[in-house]
């Protein structure tokens, strides 16, 4: 099947479709009360090519893609969710629900890793790695559909002081040029994809005229959630040829790709979407956490490393969920997390093994656990920076005292000594310096 371009027909469905939608997957009035009930405090939206084309009513709420898109009860305590189902049952004002919301949010850590403590004075940007600028485009701030593990989940909420965003291109470049070690720009967000070309190109050309820049990337789950942006929409086209723009410019674009379950690549127009990006010369690089319930199987990576190999992609990270928003409901322990990386790596070919992981993207940086072994007759895990706020850390391995429970680098205690690498001080004075620079 060929998917004419030039009719985008994307239709978004959020808060005030969720009863109904709610209702197709069987639950009972109380359920989807509940259900709403923690859609006041976490964000949701998703669209109608998720709904209709990888979601399996048939097995929801068990279905995966409809645990990776629609609220479930169990997500946040309780006390909270039958606090705010009350308000709800009451038809409580606005402002008051709010208000309980916001009181729950502000538990779930909305900024994990220092994302807002850390940032440089630049509204919108992040300087975490030496030669690597996050920016957060005002316009992108937003997604074809929102994942429920989601760690950005704050971006969405609608409370501006919790949000990062800019639309000052000048300010961008003005900190590049007082910072000639960055070589790499993360356009963020939300997602980037969801701006129409006109908007993008006011992002990606003026970085064409900073010498210094040698790689753009841009993170996304638009093949995912809404391949018709590289296939059927209007702007299709002129999106591509931006591309390619960038690439004979002579930089490196790279198109980071979210595909959380093997079921997003399964779709006829994912494999034209890929097509059309790679004809263009950037590089497709996928990745995506690990999360419970949804894609915590050796079975589920194999599959998807070894499908966007075959479509000429290429497997770069598994990620840890993160310290925030819903972790106890999504997260896998550190061993297990182990268990599944390597027995998925085990069930694929050289080609594939260009994936990193299980990778916790903490505070002091990218942590690897390498593996489970025992050290003068202590079981520890093995772990190393892949990349680090300090550059002095990476690649050098430390050990942590295993614990079957552990989820995140702040449950680990060091093995040997009183203190990990990068403790005490998370950030050495250079690297504080210029980040207030």
């Amino acid at each position: 099947m060929i998917f004419a371009e030039g009719t985008r027909g994307f239709q978004a469905y959020t808060v005030k479709h969720l009863d109904t939608l709610l209702s197709r997957a069987g639950l009972d009035d109380e359920e989807r009360l509940r259900a709403r009930a923690v859609a006041t405090v976490l964000p949701f939206r998703t669209n109608a090519y998720v709904v209709d084309k990888l979601i399996d009513w048939s097995a929801a709420p068990d279905d995966p893609i409809y645990r990776l898109v629609f609220p479930q009860e169990d997500m946040l305590p309780e006390a909270d969710v039958s606090r705010l189902a009350n308000m709800l049952r009451r038809d409580a004002p606005a402002k008051e629900l709010q208000a309980a919301a916001h009181v729950v949010r502000m538990r779930l850590n909305p900024h994990p890793a220092g994302q807002l403590e850390l940032n440089v004075q630049v509204p919108g940007l992040q300087h975490k790695y030496p030669e690597t600028v996050l920016f957060f485009p005002k316009q992108g701030q937003t997604c074809h559909a929102y994942c429920t593990y989601c760690f950005r989940w704050a971006q969405f909420i609608g409370e501006p002081d919790l949000k990062m965003a800019s639309d000052d291109v000048g300010s961008l470049l003005a900190y590049l040029q007082r910072h000639p070690e960055v070589t790499s720009i993360l356009l963020t967000g939300g997602d980037p994809m969801i701006m129409g070309e006109p908007v993008l190109r006011r992002y990606l050309e003026p970085l064409l005229e900073v010498e210094q820049i040698e790689s753009i990337r841009i993170g996304t789950k638009s093949l995912s959630y809404w391949p018709g942006r590289f296939v059927t929409d209007p702007d299709a086209a002129d999106t591509l040829a931006l591309f390619e723009k960038v690439v004979d410019s002579g930089r490196n674009l790279a198109f980071m790709a979210h595909f959380s379950h093997p079921r997003e690549l399964e779709p006829e127009i994912v494999g034209q979407a890929v097509q059309r990006i790679r004809d263009t010369g950037a590089v497709i690089r996928t990745q995506a956490p690990l999360i419970r319930s949804i894609n915590d199987e050796p079975a589920h990576w194999a599959e998807m490393w070894r499908r966007q190999t075959a479509m000429g992609m290429i497997p770069y990270y598994m990620f840890v969920e993160r310290d925030t928003g819903p972790q106890d409901y999504f997260a896998v322990p550190l061993a297990r997390a182990y268990e599944i990386f390597r027995d998925a790596y085990a069930q694929v070919s050289g080609l594939c093994r260009t994936v990193r992981g299980p990778s916790m993207s903490a505070t002091p940086g990218k942590v690897c656990v390498d593996g489970v072994t025992e050290v003068g007759g202590q079981r520890v895990f093995v772990l190393h920076f892949i990349q680090a706020r300090d550059p002095a850390l990476v690649g050098r391995p430390f050990f942590a005292r295993y614990d079957p429970d552990a989820v995140w680098l702040t449950d680990l205690r060091p093995a040997f000594g009183d203190r990990f690498p990068f403790e005490p001080t998370a950030l050495p004075a250079a690297m504080i310096a210029r980040l207030t620079a």
